[in-house]
Order: structure tokens, then sequence, then C-alpha cells
């Protein structure tokens, strides 16, 4: 199958042929010729980096009028990051149809700019939830006449809180021909959305719903919990010319941990809520030139990333919610390129890659940590490849080598080679000299155990839930050392347990360790904290705004 056999025009063609686009992925073959009828919804289920912006870009630029200068299609994504990189994909697109104008909208900067690319005449806006409503409220934007709306990363979308965003979109587009949705998983609040504002959809899947990228190695390696930092940075050494992406669950590990790499002389930056968008900006920028050669990032801010040649994805802890590791793992292995990504856990986790497993419908494979004399041999093999691929064929080399001879004459060709190993690796040698083992011995039959019985404790899982919350789960802790706080946020505000454990953690600048159970439900929540962070907690949450509304919370059991 071609391009040209799915009905595409032959300005579109032209542009494919010159970005070298040849046979179509699996997701773009299904539906563009879905999509070229503009009068279908659609539901298109694929993981990122399948091609989804082709798939419904190249049918946008066929179907909108390019003489008409008014907005005719909306994509909407989650990001900022995403939406700039939808724009640049559909730019290349439109290289040979003449009056066509795209519009990236999103936050964090000015809006009048936007509002003035918009006012000369837009055929397609690219928008994130958020500034799009700004544009709205402020009548800087007239969606009647919007024909076509995509939905792109849609679960992610309603993971980070813009459920009734979304929806408030779909209301102002009275008059759209079609809807199209596009998502790597189909949570039920996807399905609830799509029955209400979709017409019989058509649903094409590609691959295994919620299943991972069967190009992506699933590593992990067991360690003790104060020896996470020395594992994460002996698999850093372990793999010399990693390009990747580090996850944490909080900003506080974040940023701590980006700090102490860094000291170390490692090439690597933070990514969380904290940074204002000029500093997101740039710390994205330099990651994308590869100045950076890790990134840490929490679930948050990293939601949308798009970035090329991600050889590892490495996650400091599994995250609370399983499907964050589809996300998280979906930042590699793209575009038919192998990754990998491995997962540091401690024996008492292992229990949870089954289900992971289950969930990616892929192997999750045991790894021994490196010993220092493995990441030495590894680096210095690395190096020998380095130093026998270097381009010497530019620059005038020939000129210096007579000095050369003549300075190394009574030193051998053994030594000459021993001093340049010297030089690179010294650091690395002293280092690693008497590197401990990091490997968690003598806990596997724990983690065997607690294997077994995870069967019954799901069982039980929702009696528990109807029961009242007592005590931190499997802390051992009474019900004495915690204080159970009310807050008027749930679910109806777009979170689900992980996502809300994030956001408190990160206003509170506290460690997960402090909280206990989570009781969530539709318009209020219910948290339990060691009773030395409660007054923190408060102290931050309370009196706060989320989403233009007053979060209040307190002591539960206060008047």
């Amino acid at each position: 199958m071609t391009f040209e056999g799915l009905g595409i025009d032959a300005r579109l063609i032209q542009a494919t042929d010159a970005l070298g686009y040849v046979t179509p992925t699996t997701i773009q073959e299904k539906a563009i010729p879905v999509l070229l009828s503009g009068t279908k919804d659609f539901i298109g289920l694929a993981q990122t980096g399948t091609g989804k912006t082709a798939a419904f870009g190249l049918p946008l630029l066929q179907l909108i009028k390019a003489d008409s200068k008014f907005p005719q299609a909306l994509v909407v994504c989650p990001t900022r990051e995403l939406c700039m990189q939808i724009v640049k994909e559909i730019e290349l697109f439109k290289k040979y149809i003449k009056g066509v104008n795209v519009v990236a909208v999103y936050g964090g900067t000015s809006i009048s700019m936007q509002v003035r690319d918009i006012k000369r005449g837009v055929q397609i806006v690219v928008a994130t939830p958020g500034r799009l409503i700004d544009l709205i409220e402020r009548k800087a934007i007239n969606l009647e006449q919007i024909e076509y709306v995509v939905l792109d990363e849609a679960d992610e979308m309603l993971n980070m809180g813009f459920q009734d965003d979304i929806e408030f979109i779909l209301q102002n587009t009275p008059k759209r021909e079609a809807t199209w949705l596009f998502s790597a998983t189909m949570p039920t609040e996807i399905r609830r959305v799509s029955k209400k504002y979709m017409k019989s959809p058509v649903e094409v899947t590609v691959g295994v719903v919620n299943a991972g990228n069967k190009s992506i190695d699933h590593q992990y390696y067991v360690t003790t919990a104060h020896q996470r930092y020395d594992t994460l940075k002996r698999l850093i050494d372990f793999n010399p010319g990693i390009y990747g992406i580090i996850f944490t669950r909080t900003k506080l590990d974040a940023q701590g941990i980006a700090e102490r790499l860094t000291r170390e002389g490692y090439d690597i930056d933070a990514l969380h809520g904290d940074l204002t968008q000029v500093q997101r900006d740039k710390v994205m920028g330099q990651f994308r030139d590869k100045t950076l050669q890790l990134l840490i990032a929490t679930d948050v801010a990293a939601r949308g990333i798009d970035v090329q040649g991600i050889t590892h994805v490495i996650n400091y802890e599994l995250p609370d919610d399983q499907e964050v590791y589809t996300h998280r793992s979906g930042r590699t292995g793209r575009a038919g390129k192998t990754g990998v990504c491995m997962s540091i856990v401690h024996a008492r986790e292992t229990y949870r890659l089954r289900t992971l497993e289950k969930m990616v419908q892929a192997p999750f494979h045991k790894f021994e940590i490196p010993t220092g004399k493995d990441v030495c041999r590894k680096q210095f093999f690395y190096f020998m490849d380095k130093l026998l691929q270097t381009d010497i064929s530019h620059g005038n080399y020939e000129t210096y080598v007579p000095m050369l001879q003549e300075r190394f004459a009574e030193v051998s060709k053994e030594d000459v080679l021993k001093r340049v190993a010297a030089m690179e690796f010294d650091r690395f040698l002293k280092y690693y000299e008497n590197a401990e083992d990091l490997n968690a011995r003598g806990n596997e039959r724990a983690g065997r155990e607690r294997r077994e019985v995870s069967g019954r404790e799901q069982t039980r899982g929702a009696q528990r839930e109807e029961r009242p919350q007592r005590g931190r789960s499997g802390s051992g802790g009474s019900s004495e050392d915690f204080a159970r706080l009310f807050v008027n946020l749930g679910t109806k505000d777009g979170f689900y347990k992980a996502s809300f454990l994030q956001f408190v953690l990160d206003m509170s600048d506290l460690k997960k360790e402090v909280l206990g159970k989570i009781d969530m439900k539709e318009m209020n929540s219910w948290v339990e904290v060691d009773r030395k962070a409660a007054g923190q907690m408060i102290k931050a949450l309370d009196g706060k705004n989320y989403k233009g509304r007053r979060i209040r919370m307190n002591d539960a059991n206060s008047r």
C-alpha cells in the first residue's frame, strides 16, 4: 500500500515523497480512507509514535477549503510540546498547498500574538484545552464553523483533568461534520465521552488496546530502597551513549536527583511543575539538541513530550497507576527503532511486574545490577569503538604527524595507548575500584511469597475499600500515627488516585512515605497523612486555587 493508493491528493503525495514517506503505517492505512469521507466519526487506538499526526493531518489538509479564511478544523492535544510538534508536521505536509494557514494555540506565551495570528486568517487551529477556552471566553476565536475536531492523546488529556474542558469545546462546535479521537488507551471516561458526542464512530485498533510497543525491551533491577540512587547512577554508566528520560514520582525527587547527577558531571536537567514556560522551553530545547544527555521528569511535566531517538526510559520508581507505565515506556522504541525501558524496584514490588506484563503484553526481564568491573569494561569498549570511528578525513592532521612522532619517539605504542586510556578512565577506575554489590540478595523469597498472595489480596480489596480506613497501607502504622484530612477535590475535578497523589505531593513538597490511604469520591477526598506532616500539607493546599476553585483542606475530625 502507498499513500497514493489511499486516495491522497497529488500535492500531499509530493510532500510525503519529499519527506521520504513511501509506505503508510498501519494506523495511517486504516484511518485515512475513513477520514477522507469527512462525514464519519472515528476512534483510533494506537500507541504513541505510530504516525497518528499524518493519519489525521493529511485528511484535514485535503478536506479544508484553502480560499475560506476562517477556522474549519480544530486539533486539541494535552501539552504545548505536542501542540508545536503537530503544527510542525502539518506545515511540512502542506508545503505544496497554497493559502493554508495553521496556528498553534497554547499557554505560557503571549495570547495577543495568537489572537493576531487567528485574525489574519487560519483554517486549522492546533490548541491545548486551557488556552483554547481562554480564547473562546474572550470571543477571540469563533468555533461555530468548525467542521472537523480531532482529539489527540485523549487519554492523557483526561488523566490531566481536562475532561470538562473537552466537553466544553465539543459543545461549542455545533456544526462539526466529524469528530476524530486518537488515544493509546481506552479508559471508561473516553468511552463515555465518545458515546455522548460521537455518532456510530468507526473504531480502529492497532495492536492490543493498552498494550505496549513490541519494539521495547522491558528490564528490571532489584535493589534496596536506600541504594536506588546508586543503582540509577550505575545503570547510566553501564550504558554509555544513553539518550533518555528518567521518571520520578515527585518534582522534589526530580530536582534533587538532577542536582546530584549534575554535580557528578552528567549532562542532565529536570522537568517539573515549578519551572516557568521559558525555563521549560530552554530545558526541552537543550534535550532535543542533545546538549543534555538525560532528562529527569515527573509524569505530569512529561505529558505530550515527543522527542525522536530516545534510547532508554528509566523508572526511578514504578508509577502508582499501571497505565502511566505505558505512557512512560512509549517515549522510546519509536518509528521502527528499538528501545529499552528499565525499572529500579524493591524486592517487595516485584509482584506488581506480573500485572504490568499482562497489560503491555510483553515479558519483563530481570537483570543483575552491573558490578564496578562490568561498568569499566563497558565504558572501555565504548571508548575504543568511538576512537576507531573518529573521522580524521577533515583537517590537516598530516602537518602534525611528524611532530607527534618526534615527541613520542621514546614512548612505545603500548604506553601511548595506556596513557590515552588513563586520561579517559581514571575517574571510572577510582570510583568503581571497590564498588559494592547493589543487587538485593536474600529477598527473592519474600518477593515470590508476595506474588503468591497477591491474588488473595486483590480478592479482599473490595472489602477493604468498604471498611473505614485505618492506619497506613503496608506500613504497620497505627491510626494514632496518622491524621485523616478532608479536601474538597474529587474525581469530578478530573483526578484519579495516582494523579491526585502526585498533585498533593507536588503542592506540599512531601515524600510519598508520609501518606497512608486515599479515599476518593466524586466531590471530595480523604487523605491519611503522618501527623507530623499534616500541618505542612494543610498549609500548602488550604486556600489555594485549582482550576478557578478554592481548595479547602482540614482535619476530617474537626468541625
